[in-house]
């Protein structure tokens, strides 16, 4: 399913004029839509009253068609706006009606809206839509009319329902930010396509059951949006398939470089992962001397004994030992455990260029990313079809700016770390973006507390290795691992609640999650 942002959702919305429809006509159907929505949370019109709050734009002007069909439906209608409305004919259409048009400068004190509060089953927030801009004013008629209904609905035992016009008033569309007046409601109705920032935290909790409208965009346009959210129905059917007749080998060889004294678990981790995703074969290249303490947690695993520098990481020469190995995978992870030293900056800055003869790619994690951060000729040493998996504090080393900025604009980060870096990027989190050169990307669905644990990432990079080593293109397989991993953790949540999964606790259920996906 594809998302937009408030500009392309503008370009759309001038696509589908130009396709023939007219902009009456798209506030029309999209009136209409929120009005239809409205009855069927309600469940019946007859005897209930609807304030429909209506700002002074196109999103006000969805609000007064609602309020004209909901009125010639049967429901008891009033209007509250805050700052007027340009539209004299909708207002006109209304006036014919005796709908009750409250204006905020006939209400100085709020106690006219409020008792209209009070009494109402349903309130249609339709003041600011995309073109809204944070922060709101809480002094303005706008900031107030949302603080009323917040009271309201906190005071109240039978609180009015709210249904949000495109986006909730205070939500920011593009990058999820959230105003403190935003009124959660209990459904959004948005149109042409679904916004950026209700699939971003915190927006992701301040929209409640989103309904996608379809208002006669252009199919085609549609299809040249380059951002979508991952779903279910995508994954089944990028997969990789199972033949009955395979083998080990049909499935790929992945090799995991990485672990050190101080994380010797996280290589087995990836390991385990790049198993339970369907991987044939694994090979771990770690320190020698964790090789025996490690063996019994991943016996399915062949071992690549490597020596150790000082420090206890993989010393800087294990890169020549290395060269040879890169080819004999199809796919390969580097980093896991690996600890941020001088021999892993070395290890690192050596071995990168060597990933290009493993054909699928390969997963750059944890100080890999760290020692790929300080390279000034990073992105000439990387691999085309690497994956670089940042947390947001490895994403802020690698484009060299602060963890507020990442957590800003997600999206915005990982695309420009795609464009630097040449390659596909997973920005880990509560709704992972992946994002590949030239804009494409993509989000997780998913934001779920029960992914932040230890190992986590580690398991995530061997599932991604795992699908490569099947053969899946790198954002493709980035996509799969993202989702898959945090789906884990959604059906996880029932035994679960929202803490006490562990890292090899989500490998090991993976398995079951794929089973039931594919034949759901």
């Amino acid at each position: 399913m594809k998302l937009v942002t408030a500009a392309e959702m503008r370009q759309l919305e001038a696509a589908a004029v130009a396709a023939g429809s007219s902009e009456t006509q798209l506030m029309e159907e999209a009136g209409l839509a929120v009005a239809q929505e409205s009855w069927m949370l309600l469940g019946t019109l007859e005897g209930r009253r609807i304030l429909v709050l209506a700002g002074p734009g196109n999103n006000g002007g969805d609000g007064l068609v609602a309020a004209r069909h909901l009125y010639d439906w049967g429901a008891e209608v009033a209007v509250y706006l805050p700052a007027g409305h340009r539209d004299e004919a909708r207002l006109d259409e209304l006036r014919a009606r005796d709908v009750p048009l409250l204006m905020a400068g006939d209400d100085p004190d709020g106690s006219q809206l409020r008792a209209r509060l009070e009494a109402a089953d349903l309130v249609i927030d339709a003041l600011l839509g995309i073109g809204q801009r944070l922060p709101l004013d809480p002094a303005g008629p706008i900031g107030r009319a949302l603080a009323a209904l917040a009271a309201v609905r906190a005071a109240s035992y039978q609180p009015p329902k709210v249904v949000a016009v495109d986006l909730p008033t205070g939500l920011d569309g593009d990058s999820g930010a959230v105003d403190p007046l935003l009124v959660v409601p209990d459904m959004t109705v948005t149109f042409g396509l679904p916004k950026v920032g209700m699939y971003q935290a915190p927006g992701s909790d301040a929209v409640g059951r989103v309904q996608v409208i379809d208002i006669g965009i252009p199919k085609e346009a549609a299809d040249a949006v380059p951002l979508e959210l991952i779903t279910s129905r995508w994954v089944r059917q990028a997969l990789p398939r199972r033949p009955a007749d395979a083998n080990k080998g049909t499935f790929g060889r992945v090799l995991v470089v990485g672990g050190s004294r101080p994380y010797r678990g996280a290589p087995a981790l990836a390991a385990r992962g790049a198993y339970r995703a369907g991987a044939g074969l694994v090979t771990i290249a770690t320190v020698e001397e964790l090789v025996s303490s490690l063996a019994a947690a991943i016996p399915e695993a062949t071992w690549l004994p490597l020596p150790a520098g000082p420090e206890g990481t993989l010393a800087a020469q294990a890169a020549v030992a290395l060269r040879s190995h890169w080819s004999a995978a199809r796919a390969a992870i580097l980093g896991p455990g690996l600890a941020l030293t001088d021999d892993t900056r070395a290890l690192t800055w050596a071995a990168l260029p060597d990933t290009a003869d493993c054909p699928g790619g390969v997963v750059i994690d944890a100080d890999a990313l760290n020692a790929l951060a300080a390279m000034d000729d990073a992105p000439a040493r990387l691999h085309p079809r690497a994956i670089l998996t940042p947390h947001p504090g490895e994403m802020a080393r690698l484009l060299r700016t602060t963890i507020p900025d990442v957590q800003r604009d997600r999206l915005a980060a990982a695309r420009n770390a795609a464009e630097r870096f040449r390659c596909t990027v997973v920005l880990k989190g509560a709704h992972s973006v992946v994002a590949s050169p030239g804009g494409r990307a993509a989000l997780s669905p998913f934001a779920n507390p029960l992914l932040a644990t230890a190992g986590s990432g580690d398991v995530l990079a061997g599932i991604i290795a795992g699908y490569l080593a099947q053969g899946a293109e790198p954002f493709t397989a980035a996509c799969l691992g993202v989702y898959l991993h945090a789906a884990v953790a959604e059906a996880a949540q029932p035994d679960y609640g929202r803490a006490g999964l562990l890292a090899g606790d989500i490998a090991d259920r993976l398995p079951r999650v794929v089973r039931d996906l594919t034949q759901s």
